[in-house]
């Protein structure tokens, strides 16, 4: 595995290599797999715990299909263990290709970041998003992607109204990755054939009311397009 980038990598730089296991077939995926064959979409999400990435996951599922028309390849990586993410994709299959990265090294090769809080009274000349910021600011943002709630909640309330929407039950497992992992932030690249980024997408980047926001499949099919064009 490359070593972790401190920023996310941009169109026109290599692709982090990886290896990692597969969860909706045997044995591992690695970039290596694409390298000089076709060009893939790499989705980078959090763990199962996070519903607004479980549902993108899902969607990708259909976007796989028209990247294929496009001839590129699509996989999924999620930040969960891969046992447990075999036990959840069994009973809600996918066509999409999925990895598991419970350690997010692949996020972390491909530059995305952590959100980190300071005190809340931190000067607001030391806060720099998504880095370094303050839990105050990160509750005072208002989420809703796709009208999925009643109303517009701060994001760690989001995922429990959600999560209790859908049914969704914690296992163990992903307390762990919670834990460990909860403010990481994802990010969806498109690599060539040569394993060169030539299009990039990095969750809230700039401020965090940009968070859970996605790009549409015509945002990624475009991008696919490019690649021929």
């Amino acid at each position: 595995m490359t070593t972790p980038s401190s920023r996310p990598l941009q169109p026109g730089e290599p692709a982090p290599s990886f290896v990692l296991p597969a969860v909706n077939r045997d044995g591992s995926v690695a970039l290596e797999d694409y390298r000089g064959k076709k060009p893939v979409l790499i989705g980078l999400f959090r763990g199962l715990h996070c519903p607004f990435c479980r549902r993108q996951v899902a969607r990708l599922g259909f976007t796989r299909d028209k990247l294929a028309d496009e001839g590129v390849e699509t996989l999924a990586i999620v930040n969960t263990q891969a046992e447990r993410a075999r036990q959840y994709f069994q009973y809600r299959p996918t066509r999409v290709l999925l990895a598991a990265d419970p350690d997010v090294r692949t996020h972390q090769a491909f530059g995305l970041p952590k959100i980190g809080f300071l005190p809340d009274d931190t000067s607001p000349g030391e806060l720099k998003w998504p880095q370094r910021t303050t839990m105050a600011i990160f509750r005072a943002v208002r989420v809703n992607p796709e009208g999925l709630l009643p109303e517009p909640l701060d994001p760690l309330s989001a995922n429990e109204a959600l999560n209790k929407q859908e049914g969704f039950v914690l296992t163990p497992a992903d307390q762990e990755i919670i834990a460990a992992h909860v403010t990481q932030l994802t990010g969806i690249f498109l690599i060539d054939r040569d394993a060169t980024i030539r299009w990039a997408y990095i969750e809230a980047p700039d401020r965090p009311d940009e968070l859970l926001n996605f790009p549409s499949d015509d945002e990624i099919v475009a991008a696919a397009r490019t690649l021929s064009g």
